[in-house]
């Protein structure tokens, strides 16, 4: 085994990794960051994230900087230092009982004993403080490596960027390398603004890529204000070229990767029971979001599946005796069983469970089941187990030899009041994994897409060969299923006398017949294609097998016998501590300078080790610091409260008192805002930029109609400039003792129409009659359909859905957020968030008025805003509308057509016939509320038909 420093310094790499940069400040940036950087190297899949922050105290008394960086989950914290006037400070990795003195002594000093145990959805945040002395500067330095999973077909990297003041020097670069070729790349960012674009800039040819994001202080600044505009996400997701094969081997210091995904294999059937808590717990939202994602995946059932519903509270239900085929009527029974789920009652998860594998072994016994179909037991709850059987021990023994081994067990848990030690050892135990389900607005989706994840099985009892003489040291090799969008890993040592070429067999189970693969790899040949330097850090692939093993190691321990896992054990923490991982074996111990604070330790959080305790998504910290004569505020965020913190009154803190803070991890939610940005492929070889600053412009709005402020009167200003009186509204008198009734306030219409080619600029449409979901647009040389529900009794739509052919996309407007559905992936967007997003062929944008534009160059481009002025209610915006091609139709899509206007009516000029085809509209002339700019709107008259 070679050696590997635990302190060397190491380039980076990333794409799954999730870095959130929030380095605070005192008041008035007394602690001033001038250079803050992240790179990251991607190789092969295995991310190398380096991220660095200096700093500088400009006070004239020694203040407090903190250093906070949000990482992966999955991510190993491999090296940490600190240079404070000149002298560096390294953190170093030992064994946990080894640093169980130091963690100790902070718990006696009265601190969170440097560890706070817990995880956002994704991410997990380190943060040191240090105490810096007048014009003394200090530069910290982290380093994490991940090996990028592969989700619903793509990799992903997700960067938090929230540096709280303008850095001089802010820069951010991502290389990747992909012997196989990059397929897609797409990047989505929350805080890209209009000053912003230019400093992003994305290259890409066959195997490579980079992405810099380096802003000058003027783009930082945010319309002319001298606060800053970063802070929000930065996600980049990409794929790699795949073939019907044995995989790609992948060779790099004596050490291979085998990467196996292969394309374009069948969809196995599958049998699948969803056993739902219906307990008390689960009332409220809880349950509508379950029965609103429950109702969504039996639509994505396959005709070729069979399926079951057991619910439960104390008592166990059953929908129908058997499985059932997935036909459409079956579906829709299910669905409306699942409309009517009421939450009360307790929770009797073991007699639920062995309900649900009692369905599955009489299917089996009847040979109901059919031949070679995969068998899934998915469970979702909220609690723990009150009623029947409540020992965890026991439902654990109970399942796991009533399944044995003939079926899968995925286990969701619904917040925070569940044992995940508990739910995860159910679904080890039984070839499946768990999953926690955030309390969240997107809850319903978070459910969708984990099924989307085991939807679609392709391969069973998948299992690696390869020569003996060749290999050694070998990870996980067999495997019991692999589903689609998903990618398995295999990885090793070459032994020294190994033949020249890696041959591998790969043998798995389809739905009626058994399959090998084969694939070789040159070891010569592979070795010579990591050798550039740009890309590739020392000893990547050695470190990636490290990973991958402990890893695995960790996991197997949790289902492991006490004897077993003893050894496991001992095996992960010699590879934690040789190659200097931060696991749940091992901690980091920080040393400060002396007589300043003590050393301080940092460890692997558990998501096991999460209940019982209160999630703080996304809420900055707030800390005071004592320096001289000053009391100090630093601050992470915009805020000072913690969650627990707001509204609540109490006696201040003792005053000047010094605290000292360890180093540790906090939990750290995430955005749901992303937004994407991506660069085509290039196969000759050379790198292009992707121009970002191209996009549509839309002219300044002018109010359309004013009135007199003296006589009252109404006049229209023309497209020329001159202006035009316009039928005024009838005067009305008060008899004497009497109050004038008050007019209605101008309300905006439902739609609001701009027709090419047309002397009238807008035509208002008002809904009146709307049954079920309405087609308003279609147009299929455009690959354009737009659809909504709209709502008469509120005159407002409910929800509005635009569903692009190329690229393949759909965005779902409703009244709390928009949902962006790509490659079966679901992203939920809060409203008046900024987004930026390109894809090839789209590009989606959304500013802090709420306005989602989606457009490309030779496009219509559609917007949607949700209007809150008069008539609220979301709202649809078109422009560019020439680009209508004559296959245009749908409710609006009509007045694109050949549209004619008849002249005013003789006895009213207010009103017009409006001819579209063979239908024939009333136009009326009316004061509406322009929408499309957002609140509070423009009063314009406008020509008005009902539909």
């Amino acid at each position: 085994m070679k050696t590997s420093g635990c302190t060397r310094g190491i380039a980076l790499v990333l794409l799954s990794l999730l870095a959130a940069l929030c380095t605070t400040t005192a008041k008035k940036q007394d602690i001033e960051v001038y250079s803050l950087t992240v790179d990251s190297k991607v190789s092969s899949r295995f991310a190398h994230t380096v991220v660095t922050s200096r700093v500088v105290n400009r006070a004239e008394t020694a203040q407090e900087a903190t250093f906070q960086v949000e990482l992966p989950k999955r991510a190993f914290i491999t090296n940490f230092s600190m240079i404070i006037e000149g002298v560096t400070y390294p953190g170093n990795i030992k064994e946990k009982a080894a640093a169980q003195e130091q963690y100790s002594a902070a718990v006696a000093r009265g601190e969170s004993a440097g560890l706070v145990k817990a995880t956002g959805r994704k991410t997990e945040q380190f943060q040191v403080s240090v105490s810096v002395a007048p014009s003394a500067k200090v530069t910290f330095e982290l380093v994490y490596e991940e090996l990028l999973k592969r989700q619903l077909g793509a990799y992903e990297l997700l960067l938090k960027v929230q540096p709280q003041q303008l850095v001089k020097h802010l820069q951010m670069d991502i290389h990747i390398f992909e012997p196989q070729g990059i397929s897609f790349l797409e990047t989505e960012s929350t805080f890209m603004t209009n000053e912003l674009v230019d400093a992003l800039t994305v290259s890409q040819n066959k195997t490579k890529a980079h992405i810099q994001f380096k802003p000058t202080l003027s783009q930082q600044k945010s319309s002319g204000q001298q606060d800053t505009v970063l802070n929000g996400n930065f996600i980049v997701r990409y794929d790699v070229n795949r073939t019907v094969s044995g995989g790609s081997i992948q060779i790099e210091g004596g050490y291979f990767v085998h990467y196996f995904a292969p394309e374009g294999l069948p969809t196995i059937p599958k049998n699948v029971i969803f056993v739902i808590d219906k307990s008390g717990s689960m009332r409220g939202k809880k349950i509508h979001q379950t029965r609103e994602a429950l109702i969504k995946i039996l639509d994505d059932l396959s005709p070729n599946d069979q399926f079951n519903l057991v619910s439960f509270s104390g008592d166990v239900t059953q929908w129908r005796p058997l499985l059932v085929p997935a036909s459409a009527e079956n579906v829709n029974q299910a669905r409306s069983y699942a409309t009517g789920i009421q939450a009360q009652g307790g929770t009797n998860i073991n007699d639920a469970m062995l309900m649900a594998v009692q369905l599955l072994d009489s299917a089996n016994q009847q040979e109901l089941l059919p031949e070679g179909s995969v068998s899934l037991i998915i469970l979702l709850t909220d609690g723990d187990p009150t009623m029947g059987e409540t020992d965890p021990a026991r439902i654990q023994k109970n399942v796991k030899e009533a399944v044995g081994g003939q079926y899968s067990v995925f286990s969701l848990g619904f917040g925070f009041d569940v044992s995940y030690a508990f739910l995860e050892k159910l679904a080890l135990d039984n070839g499946g994994l768990a999953r926690r389900i955030y309390e969240d607005s997107d809850s319903a989706l978070q459910l969708q897409d984990f099924y989307q994840e085991v939807a679609n099985p392709l391969l069973t009892a998948v299992t690696f060969e390869y020569p003996s003489n060749a290999v050694e040291d070998v990870s996980q090799d067999n495997f019991r299923l692999l589903f689609k969008g998903s990618e398995i890993v295999v990885a090793g040592k070459i032994k020294d006398q190994s033949p020249d070429v890696l041959s591998a067999k790969v043998k798995g189970k389809m739905h009626m017949q058994n399959i090998t693969f084969q694939t070789e790899s040159s070891v010569a040949e592979q070795e010579k294609e990591f050798q550039s330097p740009k890309y590739i850090f020392h000893s990547f692939m050695e470190r990636l097998w490290a990973y991958l093993t402990i890893q695995q190691l960790l996991e197997k321990m949790v289902s492991a016998s006490s004897a077993e896992k003893q050894d496991l054990e001992t095996h992960a923490l010699t590879l934690s501590l040789h190659y200097c991982f931060v696991t749940p074996l091992t901690s980091m111990v920080v040393t400060k300078p002396e007589g300043k604070e003590q050393s301080e330790v940092a460890e692997k959080p558990m998501e096991t080790e999460n209940k019982h305790r209160n999630f703080h998504s996304g809420y900055p910290l707030s800390k005071f610091r004592t320096a001289g004569n000053r009391r100090s505020r630093i601050t992470a965020g915009t805020t000072g409260k913690r969650p627990s913190d707001v509204g609540r009154a109490g006696p201040p803190g003792p005053p000047d008192v010094p605290h000292h803070y360890p180093l540790y991890y906090q939990i750290a939610g995430e955005s749901l805002l992303p937004d994407r940005l991506l660069a085509p492929s290039v196969l000759d070889g050379t790198f292009r930029s992707v121009d970002l600053g191209a996009r549509d412009t839309f002219p300044a709005r002018v109010p359309a109609v004013a009135s007199d402020p003296v006589t009252g009167r109404l006049w229209e200003r023309k497209a020329s400039g001159r202006s035009t009186d316009l039928p005024q509204p009838p005067k009305t008198t008060s008899l004497p003792g009497t109050t004038a009734a008050v007019p209605a306030p101008i309300q905006a219409p439902p739609v609001i129409l701009t027709l090419p080619g047309q002397s009238v600029d807008h035509l208002c449409v008002d809904i009146k009659h709307s049954q079920g979901p309405m087609n308003l647009l279609s147009d299929p040389e455009q690959g354009i359909e737009v659809t909504a529900q709209y709502t008469t009794e509120k005159a407002q739509f409910s929800w509005i859905k635009v569903t692009f052919k190329n690229p393949e996309l759909q965005v779902h407007a409703f009244s709390e957020h928009v949902v962006v559905t790509r490659n079966r992936r679901n992203s939920a967007f809060k409203w008046k968030e900024t987004l930026f997003s390109v894809i090839p062929g789209l590009q989606m944008t959304m500013d802090k008025a709420g306005l989602l534009l989606l457009s490309s160059p030779d496009r219509v481009t559609i917007g949607l805003l949700p209007w809150d002025g008069p008539g609220e209610g979301l709202r649809l915006l078109l422009r560019d509308t020439d680009r209508f091609s004559s296959r245009v139709g749908g409710v609006l899509g009509q007045f694109y057509q050949d549209v004619v206007w008849g002249p005013p009516a003789a006895a009213n000029d207010s009103q017009r016939t409006l001819t579209v085809g063979d239908l024939e509209f009333t136009a009326t002339r009316l004061l509406k509320l322009d929408y499309q700019e957002g609140s509070p709107g423009t009063e314009i008259s406008c020509w008005s038909v009902e539909l």
